[in-house]
C-alpha cells in the first residue's frame, strides 16, 4: 500500500472504477449467451429481438462508459447480428 495520500486514494478509485468495468463485461457476455441460448431453442422471432435488442443496449452503456473500446463493441455488436439472423457460425 502506498504511503502518499493521494496514490491511496487513487489506488481506491482504480478499484472502484475496475469493478464497475468488469459489471459491464460481465452484463454483455451474458447477454450475448442469452442471445444464443434464443436462438438455438428456436423460440418466435420476437424473443430473439428483444435479447438482440438488449444486447446491443448493454453494449453501447459499456462504450460510452469506456468499458469496452468503440471498435470492440462494433466487433461485439456485428457477431450478435449474425447470431440473431439465424447464421451460428459467429462464435
Amino acid at each position: 500500500m502506498a504511503n502518499i495520500h493521494s496514490q491511496k486514494k487513487r489506488i481506491l478509485r482504480a478499484e472502484r472504477e475496475r469493478l464497475e468495468n468488469r459489471r459491464y463485461t460481465s452484463k454483455v457476455k451474458t447477454c450475448f449467451r442469452r442471445l444464443e441460448a434464443v436462438v438455438t431453442d428456436g423460440a418466435e422471432a420476437t424473443a430473439a429481438d428483444e435479447a438482440h435488442r438488449e444486447l446491443v443496449q448493454t453494449i453501447d452503456k459499456a462504450v460510452k462508459r469506456g468499458a469496452l473500446h468503440r471498435n470492440t463493441g462494433a466487433r461485439k455488436k456485428s457477431r450478435a447480428a449474425r447470431i440473431r439472423a439465424g447464421r451460428g457460425d459467429a462464435a
